[in-house]
């Protein structure tokens, strides 16, 4: 994990999602519908805070959590930035594989928009997966995400020196076949796992959830170059209203959940996890 603490220590995760603001504008969108009226929150695995300074903002009590200790402290900054602190239950340096902090049940939604990213073994994945069921209650609601292995096919076959080291063809089939990727070159994305948009599903389901929504976080609006999208811009907010809504239009058709960088998983806990397993 010392190469992923490593990675978003300077990486600008914040400002990321402010220059792509698709993928927050559509998962934030889809995450207002389907949280609970009230109760506690947590956002595991948030970075710098973006989402959970919008719970807070709506009047949740939030608790935060991330690997990595910068972002932690980022994120208690904004929030006193932001007037918020009042509304933070906690901010936590947790690994998403042990949430043994807190207690079964705890939350009554529970976001993971980052830590399955970056596990690429699949203990690790169901061991987070299955810590997000037991910390939220019954009938709970959790937002995860996902990245799909076919978009990072299609970005490796567009853009092959930027996804080192699949610059070669070998590397991109051995890629289809793990959903693993490391970065060949020095302090870029890396440690990497993807999955197949197929798997998504009846992997969660395993896991206790039942599915309400698959989102594709920015789905068809990924594949717009900086041109395309500066074209729309310039045409006015009204226009680009316009354009938004066909992004949320598309953002549930099955069919194009591929061609999305992120997938946004929404579900409900329907059993605990610790009693199948008993």
């Amino acid at each position: 994990m010392d190469r992923i603490i490593k990675y978003y220590e300077t990486f600008d995760e914040w400002g990321r999602l402010d220059r792509e603001p698709l993928e927050f504008n559509i998962n934030w969108h889809f995450i207002q519908q389907y949280l609970p009226g009230h109760g506690a929150v947590l956002d595991n695995g948030a970075g710098p805070g973006k989402y959970a300074m919008k719970l807070a903002q709506l009047g949740y009590k939030v608790t935060l959590t991330d690997l990595t200790p910068k972002l932690v402290e980022l994120a208690r900054t904004k929030a006193e930035d932001l007037s918020l602190l009042e509304q933070f239950t906690a901010f936590e340096v947790a690994d998403a594989t042990d949430l043994s902090r807190f207690t079964d049940g705890q939350f009554a939604a529970s976001l993971m928009l980052g830590p399955l990213y970056h596990l690429q073994q699949e203990a690790d994945r169901v061991a987070a997966v299955q810590e997000l069921n037991r910390v939220t209650e019954m009938n709970g609601i959790v937002f995860v995400a996902f990245m799909p292995r076919v978009r990072h096919v299609l970005s490796s076959l567009l853009s092959p020196t930027n996804w080192k080291p699949h610059d070669e063809a070998a590397a991109i089939i051995r890629f289809m076949e793990t959903g693993t990727f490391d970065h060949q070159d020095e302090g870029r994305f890396t440690g990497a796992y993807y999955y197949n948009i197929e798997e998504i599903q009846p992997f969660m389901e395993t896991q206790g959830f039942e599915t309400l929504k698959i989102i594709g976080s920015s789905n068809i609006g990924s594949l717009l170059s900086q041109v395309q999208w500066n074209y729309w811009r310039e045409r006015g907010d009204e226009e680009l209203e316009k354009i938004f809504d066909i992004f949320l239009r598309t953002a549930e058709n099955p069919y194009v959940l591929g061609a999305s960088s992120h997938i946004l998983y929404i579900g409900r806990k329907k059993y605990s996890q610790k009693c199948v397993n008993i």
